[in-house]
Formats: C-alpha cells, sequence, structure tokens
C-alpha cells in the first residue's frame, strides 16, 4: 500500500511534514514554506488543531482510492463493480443495436442502388458523378423511361417494392417542371431579356393507369431555354423481412424516390441524380411463425436492467459529487482567504461528471431502443447516437481507474495539465488554418475538385496536416493559368511546411513540456499547491484505523460538533 493520496487525475502527497523531514527535502521547500503562510495555519490554536486535524483526514479519506477506501473502513467498491458490469452490459448492448442498424443501413443503401438501375436509362455502379444528357431527345426519352418503368414495376422489381396507398387508391408520381416565367436569349448578339421569377408546372401520373407507347408525355413540353430542373417525385414501399432471422419484427419503409434533372448551368450538360427520403414506420399488421417471441421479450428486459444500473450509477456518482462540494465549502470556511479556483475543482472529479452525463445518454438511448424493439418509434438515427457517445464515455471513464497507478497517472496528469495550453494553441493555429481555407477555396476552387467547397478545403487541408494524399493534390491541379499553377504551389508548400514542420512541432512541444514538469513535480515531491500542503501534514496510512467511524471514535462527528461549539462561542466573545 502506498502511502500518497492518489486522486483520479491527480496525486496529492501524504507524508510527514516534521522540521527534521523537511530539512532533507531541499532548501527550495524549506524556503517556501518559511515564506508562505497557509490560510489553515490561523486555525491553529489548541481548541481547533482536533477539527483541523479531522478535517484532514476527512478530505484525505475523499481523495483515496477505492482500494484504500477499503482499509479505510472496510466499505466495500460498490461503484467500482458497479462500473465493471455498466461497461459490459453496455458493450454487449451496443453490440446488439449495432447488428440491428448496420441491417437497416445495409437495407437502405441497397434499395437506392436497386432504384438507380430500375429507373436510370443505362446506368452503370459508380458512374453518378458523370451521369448526365447532352440533346434535348435524350432528355425525353430518359423522361419516359422512368415512367415506363414505374408503371411496369410489379414485372421487373426483384424485391417485394409496391406502390404508395392513400385509402385505397394509388398515390400518382409526380412530374414537375420550374423555369423561368420569360426569357429571350440571343447569344450571338451577346443580348438577353430575363424574367427571373421562376414558374412550376406539374403532372401528375397514376400507377397502372400507363399511355401508350410514345405518348408517355402528352401535352407536357419542356422549354430548355428557360428550364432550370425536371423533378420526378414518387413513392415506393418495401419490407425489411431479413430481421426475422434474427427474432426481430421487421419493419416497414417509405422510400421517397427523387430523381432530378439540373439544368441550372445551362450549359449544355443536364446532370441527372436520384435520391431518396426514407421513412421506416410499423407494419399495421403483421403474424409471424417459427420465431419465438420471448427472444423480443428478453431483450427488452435486458434493456431494463442496464436503465437500472445506470439509475444506480447516476444516484451514486451524483451524491459522490455533491459530497465533494460539500467537502469543498467545509475546507474553504476553515481558510481566512479565499481559496484558489485550482484547489476548488480538486473536489469537483470530472470522472464522475463524466459518468453521469454517459448515464443519462445511455438511459434515454435504451428508452428508445425499447421503443425501436417493440416497434412503436424508428428513430434509429437518434438512438445510435445517444448509445454509441454513452458507450465511448463509459470506456474513456476507464482511464479514472487505471489514474491509480503511479505510470499511468503521470499520463493522465500530463493531459490534464497541458488541457489549457492545447486549447489556446488550437485557437491561434484554427485561426492561420481558417485563412488558409479561404484564400484556397477563393483561389483554387475553380481549377481544383478538392477546393470547390470550404467542406472538401478543409478536409483535404487536414489530410495534408497528417501527410495523407499530398501527391494527388499537387498533381490534380488543373494548369490552364500559369498564374494561378504558380500560386497554388507557393500555397501548397508553405501550408504544408507551416503546419507540419512549425505548428506541429510546437504541439508536441507542450505536451512534452508538461509531461517533464509533471514528471519532476512526482519525483521531488513537493506539494504545489495550498490543498496538497494542507493535506502533506497527514501522515496516517488507510489502515491505521483512525478513519474508521465507531461509537470510540467518531472523529468526524466529533468535527462538526466542535466546529459548532466553537463558532458560537465566537459569537458570544465578539458580542
Amino acid at each position: 500500500m502506498v502511502e500518497d493520496v492518489q486522486a483520479p487525475g491527480r496525486e496529492l502527497p501524504c507524508v510527514t511534514q516534521h522540521c527534521s523531514d523537511m530539512e532533507d527535502s531541499g532548501d527550495l521547500y524549506d524556503a517556501h514554506i518559511r515564506n508562505a503562510r497557509l490560510a489553515w495555519e490561523d486555525h491553529e490554536c489548541p481548541e481547533d488543531l482536533d477539527n483541523v486535524e479531522c478535517l484532514r483526514r476527512k478530505i484525505k479519506f475523499f481523495f483515496m482510492n477505492p482500494c484504500e477506501k477499503y482499509h479505510a473502513r472496510g466499505r466495500k467498491p460498490w461503484k467500482l463493480v458497479l462500473q465493471i458490469i455498466k461497461i459490459a452490459v453496455i458493450t454487449i448492448q451496443l453490440v446488439s443495436f449495432g447488428l440491428s442498424n448496420q441491417m437497416v443501413v445495409t437495407f437502405k443503401e441497397e434499395n437506392l442502388m436497386t432504384f438507380k438501375h430500375l429507373f436510370l436509362k443505362d446506368y452503370v455502379d459508380g458512374g453518378m458523378a458523370s451521369y448526365a444528357v447532352y440533346r434535348q431527345e435524350d432528355v425525353y426519352d430518359h423522361i419516359d423511361y422512368i415512367l415506363k418503368q414505374y408503371g411496369h414495376l410489379h414485372n421487373i422489381t426483384a424485391g417485394n417494392h409496391d406502390y404508395d396507398k392513400d385509402g385505397g387508391a394509388y398515390t400518382p408520381l409526380s412530374l414537375c417542371q420550374e423555369y423561368y416565367r420569360n426569357v429571350s436569349i440571343y447569344p450571338g448578339n451577346d443580348t438577353f431579356e430575363i424574367d427571373a421569377h421562376v414558374q412550376t408546372d406539374c403532372l401528375k401520373i397514376y400507377p397502372m393507369r400507363q399511355p401508350l407507347p410514345g405518348e408517355a408525355l402528352p401535352n407536357f413540353e419542356l422549354h430548355f431555354k428557360r428550364m432550370l430542373s425536371v423533378k420526378i417525385t414518387f413513392v415506393l414501399k418495401a419490407i425489411n423481412l431479413q430481421t426475422v432471422r434474427h427474432r426481430e419484427l421487421p419493419d416497414c419503409y417509405d422510400f421517397t424516390v427523387i430523381i432530378t434533372f439540373n439544368n441550372e448551368a445551362h450549359s449544355g450538360r443536364i446532370k441527372i441524380d436520384l435520391e431518396n427520403d426514407v421513412d421506416i414506420n410499423e407494419c399495421r399488421e403483421w403474424k409471424v411463425t417459427g420465431a419465438s417471441p420471448r427472444s423480443i421479450n428478453l431483450t427488452v428486459l435486458f434493456d431494463c436492467l442496464i436503465i437500472i444500473t445506470c439509475v444506480t450509477s447516476f444516484a451514486l456518482c451524483t451524491r459522490s459529487v455533491i459530497n465533494g462540494i460539500q467537502l469543498q465549502l467545509e475546507y474553504s470556511s476553515y481558510c481566512n482567504q479565499k481559496v484558489p479556483m485550482s484547489d476548488r475543482l480538486e473536489f469537483v472529479n470530472g470522472w464522475y461528471i463524466l459518468i453521469i452525463v454517459s448515464d443519462t445518454l445511455t438511459i434515454i438511448g435504451s428508452i428508445l431502443k425499447i421503443e425501436i424493439q417493440t416497434k412503436a418509434l424508428t428513430s434509429y438515427d437518434v438512438c445510435s447516437i445517444l448509445l454509441g457517445t454513452g458507450t465511448m464515455f463509459v470506456w474513456i471513464g476507464v482511464i479514472r481507474y487505471m489514474g491509480y497507478f503511479r505510470k499511468y497517472n503521470i499520463l493522465i496528469l500530463t493531459l490534464r495539465a497541458a488541457f489549457p495550453n492545447v486549447i489556446r494553441f488550437i485557437c491561434c493555429a484554427g485561426i492561420i488554418y481558417l485563412s488558409y481555407c479561404l484564400c484556397g477555396w477563393i483561389v483554387l476552387g475553380p481549377y481544383h475538385e478538392k477546393f470547390r467547397t470550404l467542406n472538401t478545403v478543409s478536409e483535404c487541408l487536414f489530410s495534408l496536416i497528417n501527410g495523407d494524399d499530398m501527391f494527388p493534390t499537387f498533381m490534380n491541379m488543373r494548369q490552364k493559368s500559369s498564374l494561378v499553377w504558380i500560386y497554388s504551389r507557393v500555397y501548397l508548400y508553405t501550408f504544408v511546411s507551416l503546419f507540419i514542420y512549425m505548428i506541429l512541432s510546437l504541439f508536441i512541444t507542450i505536451i512534452t513540456d508538461t509531461y517533464d514538469t509533471i514528471k519532476q513535480q512526482q519525483q521531488s515531491g513537493i506539494p504545489t499547491s495550498e490543498l496538497q500542503r494542507f493535506l502533506s501534514v497527514c501522515k496516517d496510512l488507510p489502515n491505521s484505523g483512525v478513519y474508521r467511524l465507531n461509537k470510540t471514535n467518531n472523529c468526524f462527528l466529533n468535527c462538526c460538533i466542535n466546529r459548532c461549539r466553537t463558532h458560537q462561542e465566537r459569537l458570544t466573545s465578539e458580542a
């Protein structure tokens, strides 16, 4: 058992600081102790010695790890055991939900690919970026092809797709054209006249009522000179049956398919795109045979167990945070001057706050998961975000228990001490990074695909910082403008040199300097804060027996009684 008091993310020395011992600790520490009169020393009058000693033991016990608390009072580490159990059950829950969510995502993606092959003429996988038409006849042919495929869906699809119904009637396909109200363009004379108001004409086409071949577009004329876009919208329904094999009830899907002919640039190239909006609904009537519903009930029971575990963890951690705040207020009352903010924050355990946030997210996510399992809700994305973030915080919280070991604790202390300087450094570096993003977007955007939008510029520059995709970024620059090409070389070389050789090196230096400082402080054993110097006087080991609460030695109860009695005597003397 070590004699140092090690709290999560901190190290509080607890060795005897008598005069003979301080002579061996070095002149620097001796001078610091002689010159700095601590605020709590004003209470070292004979009647307050017992109170101050009890407060030291109380604070020292608060910062003990679970093993030390067990030796100090015999208190079993229920909170540690609960966290271990919670990590196991939450991970199992996440894996189970992830497999179920993977089936949903796969079903969505495969249906999207199916719709592209069904309704886009001569479509090839991976060719969506270059899928376009260039002649008026081709536009009519593609629209006619979509309408025919939609009308013969039952005969051509290999899936269980069907038309959407509103009541007892099929919902129609919508064919809409957006165009300028009036346009007169004469490129040969460099003249034009345009009315910027956009007008929309729509045509409703019902399934199973298709016109004769060659008459799919009756009385529907496309105004190519002033046309902005043509949108074809229809709704198809499908059922995801693959979940039955995993003993889950299938979901019913509504796919809103939108096919867009984009002519906003009026460049002669009309780009075609297909996208679908997915709406997951509970099936109205269903019957499943050959699969036991008991497995679904067991899954719901397991989720309820996780909710109970997280609620218990939430209550225990909240109680610990409240106890820390109360202890901080009690410590502050013994000081005649304002306690530094750094010492106040020592009593607020950030790991407990992280666990509280994790428990809250997991409880809400588990409730949504139960609703999804019972088909009352279908919010897969919201549930996955809550469960994923909660599980991530749970596993990050494992670092708290690794901090009880000295070699791991120094790493945690380094991250904690370097965090403020890292944030300041990132703010300064972020300003330079943003300036390069804006410059690259406006200058290189017309000549490089990776600089077309601010989002792609940021992703490209971040990849360059990590040394990824560097050569293609240089080579894909179009050499249409010599001036811009030369500027791109200067831009890229200065960015790479500045961020890789200077900014990243300074970032690493901040971490290493903080690590060296923390390591020297641990080796010297010199308290670095008023709270640590206050606790360094305590020399009672966890297994000494002075921390136990019993009828003959209830130190903490006596502290409260003596404190109230002393306060009353002071008020009487002042009066």
